[in-house]
């Protein structure tokens, strides 16, 4: 036998044994910071020194939009962080939640984005890489029968895929671990996820369903003055963290919305137009949201502008919105998400580099947009809405002075802030891909 034909045997040999070790599925939980993971994934034999290449699918199906997200790591310590050598990512609107009586289609838009991973992944790989789906806002908001049925819908085209499928690898995430991922992935992104540090940063996005808050407290009274379940501890890679974290379902700015109009929960506005101070005097439309439409207009005699909008908006949080006890004090803090994306719609930030906003400033624009329609609310008649409940969340429900200074980033290294980068850090070690 010629060498090189003897080399091509081995490996033929090589992938059918990784291949036929990989085709066992262990049973996993979700993500759930109180339990451990003992289960592994198949492993492929490399030399004990070697560094080790492994990929991570996460699916975040977010209230407007569904996204796949495809890491590729590099494991240089076996109980070391790991390092991040690539991201592919790629969305598809609307959410699924606006498929939730066609779910054939939800199924077909994640088949769709499966197709990135085929792309990315080596197909030798592909039996030990993991898939997850995780839903947010869009799907907690919907009735659950509904929910159930596009969650099968998704585990179907999943379980007809070639990745490994953990056990409950299809789920609804709550917005606490939402919250605790995001977190995780901003201070990995900006390297601070060092043993024992303090000097991490804290995390604020907006979505369109919710809106999250997280960050280690450095003050006692923080934590003692905290509801007991806003409070977290979870270990990660030999490292201890005791969280503030919430997420507020309903306090989403599309959600915000349509609580101030007095119409969330409801399945469309088709035969009533639903009428506020937030939007200009001579206004006439509509927007969509989780599936359904919604008409709307400004009000005709009464009162418009900043002051009118902000007085609607605080009703929305009045009573639901904790204030952290340490954020009346400098604190640093990360805001992406919908917090960017108005932002660099005002003006404020330049869209492709982001940059440090006060919350004065975001007020400021918020009156200017309000007071003085222009050409900025002839394109989008929403925005003196979307920046005033931006300045009440963050000034008057966290409580943040007008002087503090937000980083608003959609990207950290040319990478996205997403929760998702957190879950797959946070399952590497669980699943023991490395």
């Amino acid at each position: 036998m010629s060498a090189s034909l003897c080399v091509w045997y081995l490996l033929v040999v090589w992938t059918l044994l990784a291949a036929a070790s990989s085709s066992q599925r262990n049973g996993l939980n979700a993500v759930d910071f109180s339990e451990r993971f003992g289960n592994a994934l198949p492993s492929l034999s490399r030399p004990a020194n070697a560094s080790r290449i492994f990929y991570s699918i996460i699916f975040d199906a977010g209230s407007t939009g569904t996204r796949i997200h495809v890491y590729t790591f590099i494991q240089k310590e076996p109980d070391g962080l790991p390092v991040l050598d690539n991201e592919m990512f790629h969305s598809m609107k609307p959410g699924l939640s606006a498929f939730a009586d066609i779910p054939e289609i939800a199924g077909h838009t994640v088949r769709q984005l499966l197709r990135v991973a085929k792309k990315t992944v080596p197909p030798v790989e592909w039996k030990r890489t993991p898939v997850l789906f995780r839903a947010t806002a869009g799907l907690r908001l919907l009735p659950p029968a509904k929910a159930h049925t596009l969650l099968e819908e998704v585990q179907d085209v999943f379980d007809e895929s070639p990745f490994y499928v953990p056990a409950d690898s299809v789920s609804i995430m709550n917005g606490t671990n939402e919250g605790i991922l995001a977190w995780v992935t901003v201070n990995f992104l900006t390297g601070r996820l060092h043993r024992n540090t303090q000097k991490t940063v804290g995390i604020l996005d907006l979505g369109g369903g919710s809106t999250q808050i997280t960050f280690l407290p450095k003050s006692r009274k923080t934590v003692e003055s905290a509801p007991a379940d806003y409070m977290v501890r979870f270990d990660m890679f030999s490292s201890t963290y005791e969280l503030y974290t919430h997420s507020y379902l309903g306090n989403g700015i599309k959600a915000a919305r349509l609580s101030a109009l007095g119409a969330l929960g409801s399945e469309g506005t088709k035969h009533t137009h639903q009428h506020t101070s937030c939007l200009p005097k001579k206004y006439t439309g509509e927007f969509s949201f989780g599936g359904f439409s919604y008409h709307v207009s400004g009000v005709t005699d009464g009162v418009t502008g900043f002051k009118a909008c902000s007085q609607e908006l605080l009703k929305v949080l009045k009573g639901i919105i904790k204030q952290p006890h340490e954020l009346k004090d400098s604190s640093t803090f990360y805001a992406f998400s919908y917090y960017f994306d108005h932002a660099a719609e005002a003006g404020l930030i330049d869209e492709s580099r982001g940059g440090a906003v006060k919350i004065r400033d975001f007020k400021k624009r918020a009156k200017e947009v309000c007071n003085r329609p222009s050409e900025r609310t002839r394109l989008n008649p929403f925005l003196c809405m979307d920046l005033t409940y931006i300045v009440c969340l963050l000034k008057d429900g966290f409580g943040f002075k007008e002087s503090t200074v937000l980083q608003l980033t959609k990207k950290v290294r040319n990478v996205e802030t997403s929760w998702a980068l957190g879950a797959a850090i946070y399952h590497s070690q669980k699943f023991r891909i490395h």
